[in-house]
């Protein structure tokens, strides 16, 4: 049986590799990206949160604009009902005179 000499080499290739990535990642050039990279998102979600509690804010104030809406639309439909029994009544009553 004939050694075959392509994969012992693509294994010894990838092991090399291998070695010099790590080496590569765990250099102080990369930990300064990686510093760096983690601040950014650090940043962005900091942002993002005060983009939320701004919304959140103001999703407190439109329900309850929106309750106050209601209430008074409420109020002046119940309003415009007895308006409406009045005259119902104050017709009645004169037909009962008539």
């Amino acid at each position: 049986m004939a050694w075959n000499w392509n994969k012992t080499a693509m294994f010894v290739g990838g092991l090399l590799t291998g070695t010099a990535g790590i080496s590569i990642l765990s250099s102080e050039d990369a930990k300064k990206v990686y510093t760096h990279c983690a601040a950014a998102v650090m940043r962005g979600r900091d942002k993002v949160m005060e983009v939320c509690s701004t919304l959140q804010a103001s999703g407190g104030d439109i329900a309850a604009d929106a309750a106050d809406i209601n209430e008074k639309r409420k109020a002046e439909k119940k309003e415009r009902e007895i308006e409406q029994a009045k005259a119902v009544l104050a017709a009645y009553e004169e037909e009962q005179k008539a």
